[in-house]
């Protein structure tokens, strides 16, 4: 059975681990390899790695960092930054990385989803879709290269196309809510679920365990993924790694499963 999954996401700047605010003001926040080892004894489900400079700067990703990473983690892990070409792909899963994430080259080169996925295999190629609401007109639109270029296209259609293509996973980011800590975008998760039968894995906005729970209840079998989340702690935001105790974690599953045992019953009843 399949169940629903809780995601740190690490962002990488200049082979520090930062987190973002909007995808702006880059605050350092400790070793990424470090963050890894300690992900490692919270038993996480899974974690996703974010090359911010790497697509930005045009620069191929770093593979020497990959590596240790790949090393040292022992949970499923995936790797987003700098991936344009199927020979990059592949180099990286000879690495041990379990799925690559691309962005902004998916959107130059569309042809280039479907070529690593039948190279790889459709479950191992994501599709990172870094989303903003516009400030007139209320449109949903794409942003590459960290959020600085506007593509305007449209990601509920986009991610429709992405799975035609081949991808297995698309990752909807929302740089509005990034950093922001005040929930997920709710609408953008909903366009974006309806149009889509592939996994689906949400980022930005995660405050709470409770805000975790909010989307596993309503939507099932999703990735929810946070980043500030799980690096700090308390009001201050003091730099802390965590994730929820089992217990907690139970908690977060078992009301989903609760949930979809009393819609089948009531539906049994009809």
């Amino acid at each position: 059975m399949l169940y629903p999954r809780i995601i740190p996401c690490l962002l990488v700047h200049k082979n520090g681990l930062v987190k973002t605010t909007k995808f702006k003001d880059p605050k350092y926040v400790g070793d990424p390899i470090n963050a890894v080892k300690i992900f490692n004894e919270k038993e996480v489900d899974e974690i996703i790695v974010i090359d911010i400079d790497a697509s930005r700067q045009g620069k191929e990703p770093d593979y020497q960092l990959i590596e240790k990473l790949a090393i040292e983690c022992r949970m499923p892990l995936c790797y987003c930054g700098g991936i344009k070409t199927v020979e990059q792909a592949q180099r990286i899963f000879t690495l041990g990385v379990e799925k690559i994430a691309i962005s902004s080259a998916a959107i130059k080169n569309q042809a280039l989803i479907t070529e690593i996925a039948e190279r790889v295999g459709n479950q191992s190629v994501v599709v990172v879709l870094d989303v903003k609401k516009r400030m007139i007109g209320g449109k949903y639109e794409i942003f590459t290269h960290n959020g600085v270029l506007a593509t305007g296209i449209d990601p509920v259609v986009f991610a429709k196309q992405a799975e035609e293509l081949g991808a297995g996973e698309i990752v909807i980011n929302s740089i509005d809510q990034d950093g922001v800590m005040k929930g997920y975008d709710q609408t953008l998760i909903n366009k974006i679920r309806e149009v889509i039968s592939i996994p689906l894995t949400v980022l930005g906005g995660a405050g709470s365990l409770e805000d975790i729970g909010q989307i596993i209840q309503q939507h099932g079998i999703i990735g929810v993924a946070a980043g500030s989340l799980f690096v700090f702690k308390g009001k201050f935001r003091a730099v802390l790694i965590n994730y929820p105790v089992f217990q907690e974690k139970k908690k977060l599953l078992s009301e989903y499963f609760i949930k979809t045992w009393e819609s089948k019953k009531m539906i049994n009843h009809v």
